[in-house]
């Protein structure tokens, strides 16, 4: 199953998609304040500097708001592209003296997409940051778009799309996607479809990226060992001349007032189940009582259907952390009916019972060890500021965060289960005739091939 729950941050040097259930990605700073990072607003966009002393490592990421907001599901995948194109070439430096640059450099140009926002990315050392930095100018304002290097990225992201097409958690995530995203901006996922991407042009390519490149839409965020002033000179130079542009709309939060199921039907030896229900916003007075009711029930799930009933190997609760969030529970399993039937009387525990202190205790112990583990690099650092900055109440709440984990009560914990946990609506990918029972137990849709 998909690593859920409790996760780390996406590492800036890469080109990554969050998907669309089941990932939380938020961490915290362990050791450090808000005091460390200043806010400045540089030519209209909010600039936030984090000072590491010490650091030999510096990253950076200019956020675009918006994420699926920007698009429509017939053009999904438009900022994929439109990203992955610009970190191949700029005016100054095409394609392959870029790539010798960033080599000498010890530097590395990436992109991020997300439901709620993109980036592009660069991570990079102290010493060469000044001259790494000429190369993230030049990608941002300057980008290349050229024929061949936008085919050579629908290329990559059609590849890892088609390659994924079999695998059964892909399946489930999709259906499961297309149930509960259908009438949500959320519906056009960030990485698009093969069909999507082959239909986007290279003027759709330019025309979507003047969209994103302007002030109203942008952060940018550094970390390392860095004089903030000497950030927001360079960051200046960057960003003057922008248009200004119109923020994105905000994204609604997810309800809805039914379970039910949706099969896809596979000729496969176990069978892959997932349920969600309507998670609120990380803004939400009650959302740290329910990443704790999750973590708790992670943990019994995990007990109870791998360790006790030997029914499959990695049982799982999570929680997302974005703009419009799910919590849900997961598992692949032979007798899938039989392990979901204890997952939901899990459910029903938390729902029904107070948590014992210790077990609560011991909880929140474990989740914060994990959550100040992901927060060692500089790079997961700046995307934990975006987080919060973009879908979080702001950059602020982040150092906030792990005290209003620690002050959870039992009560709380059950009120949120009471609260959220209920109306699951499930995925279900695997053999019909198998899951037939666990189908039965709900308000079907229309099942898919």
């Amino acid at each position: 199953m998909c690593t859920r729950l409790i996760h780390v941050l996406l590492v800036l040097v890469g080109a990554t998609v969050l998907p669309a259930f089941g990932q939380e990605r938020q961490t915290t700073d362990a050791g450090h304040s808000s005091s460390d990072v200043t806010e400045q607003t540089v030519a209209g966009v909010k600039l936030l500097v984090k000072r590491r002393p010490g650091s030999q490592t510096v990253a950076v990421g200019l956020f675009f708001t918006g994420g699926s907001g920007n698009t429509t599901p017939d053009q999904a995948g438009i900022e994929a592209l439109t990203l992955a194109t610009a970190i191949e070439a700029s005016h100054r430096f095409p394609r392959a003296a870029l790539r010798r640059q960033t080599a000498r450099l010890g530097a590395h140009l990436g992109y991020v997409v997300t439901y709620d926002y993109a980036a592009i990315t660069l991570a990079t050392t102290r010493r060469t940051f000044d001259q790494s930095w000429l190369l993230f100018a030049d990608v941002v304002r300057r980008p290349r778009f050229a024929d061949e290097d936008v085919a050579l990225a629908r290329d990559r992201l059609t590849a890892s799309l088609l390659e994924a097409a079999d695998d059964p958690e892909t399946i489930l995530q999709q259906t499961q996607a297309k149930v509960v995203y259908r009438r949500h901006p959320y519906a056009a996922h960030p990485t698009g479809t093969p069909e999507t991407l082959a239909r986007l042009t290279v003027a759709d390519v330019r025309t979507h990226y003047a969209q994103m490149l302007v002030t109203q839409r942008l952060l940018l965020i550094v970390v390392g060992d860095l004089e903030p002033e000497s950030v927001a000179k360079q960051a200046r130079l960057l960003l003057t001349g922008l248009p200004t542009g119109a923020p994105p709309p905000p994204i609604p939060s997810l309800f809805w007032t039914n379970s039910d199921v949706t099969l896809t039907t596979r000729a496969l030896p176990t069978d892959y189940v997932q349920g969600v229900y309507a998670a609120p916003p990380l803004t939400a007075p009650d959302f740290p009582a329910l990443r704790l009711a999750v973590a708790v029930l992670r943990d019994r799930v995990f007990e109870e259907v791998r360790v006790k009933r030997h029914l499959s190997y990695a049982p799982t609760a999570f929680l997302t952390a974005q703009g419009a969030n799910v919590g849900g529970i997961a598992v692949s399993a032979v007798d899938a009916d039989q392990a979901v039937a204890v997952m939901l009387n899990e459910i029903e525990r938390l729902r029904t019972e107070l948590v014992e202190p210790a077990e609560l205790r011991a909880t929140a112990a474990q989740f914060l060890t994990t959550y100040y583990l992901a927060a060692e690099t500089n790079s997961s650092q700046v995307m934990t500021l975006a987080l919060y900055e973009l879908v979080g109440g702001g950059w602020r709440q982040a150092f906030v965060a792990p005290d209003r984990l620690q002050a959870v009560t039992p009560e709380q914990v059950r009120a949120a289960a009471r609260k959220y946990m209920v109306n699951l609506r499930f995925a279900i990918v695997g053999n019909e005739t198998r899951v037939r029972a666990l189908v039965s137990r709900f308000a079907t849709t229309t099942p898919q091939d």
